[in-house]
């Protein structure tokens, strides 16, 4: 089943579902044709690789990451390497929010220490619209996200939880 446009429900899903492990830290096997193929593994700890999910993306992908305006796959790896110099312990979670024929949004969750300020546990709440190109690639991401500073007893998405179990309820939705 291909996960290029244009899209189902199911395919929709399956696409958000592979971007959330692709960002959580799965890496692609060398036959694996893209971070987004099925036959992708999760290597524990879980490592984040800019070189990888910048091959999510088209060469001149546009990206806006809340104030943050970027082209390209080597500004996307820039951009996330240092983001995960700073965002230590990263899980996230991105659900379908809308799709249509080439585009999609999500509503995500994630959380982090920040190294930049005293390690302090986090939670961003955010939606994301993203638009493919035909073989499949985003073409173009625009993120807005908040940060809230959280309590370690607070927190989701803790080392051994499967993120996608994760009760959140509707206040947080």
């Amino acid at each position: 089943m291909s996960l290029a446009p244009p899209f189902t429900r199911e395919t929709a899903h399956q696409k958000v579902k592979k971007a959330q492990n692709l960002w959580n830290g799965k890496q692609v096997l060398p036959s694996a044709p893209s971070p987004f193929h099925p036959k992708s593994r999760l290597i524990h700890p879980p490592f984040r690789d800019p070189q990888a999910v910048a091959k999510a993306y088209t060469e001149s992908s546009i990206w806006r990451n809340r104030s943050t305006f970027l082209e390209g796959q080597p500004a996307i790896v820039d951009f996330l390497t240092r983001r995960w110099d700073k965002e230590k312990s990263y899980r996230l979670r991105k659900e379908l929010f809308a799709f249509s024929d080439d585009k999609i949004a999500v509503q995500f969750w994630y959380e982090y220490q920040d190294a930049h300020d005293g390690v302090k546990w986090k939670r961003c709440y955010g939606l994301e619209h993203w638009t493919f190109a035909a073989d499949g690639r985003m073409r173009k991401r625009m993120m807005s996200g908040n940060d809230i500073e959280i309590e370690e007893h607070e927190r989701w998405f803790k080392d051994g939880v499967d993120v996608d179990k994760v009760e959140i309820g509707e206040t947080h939705w």
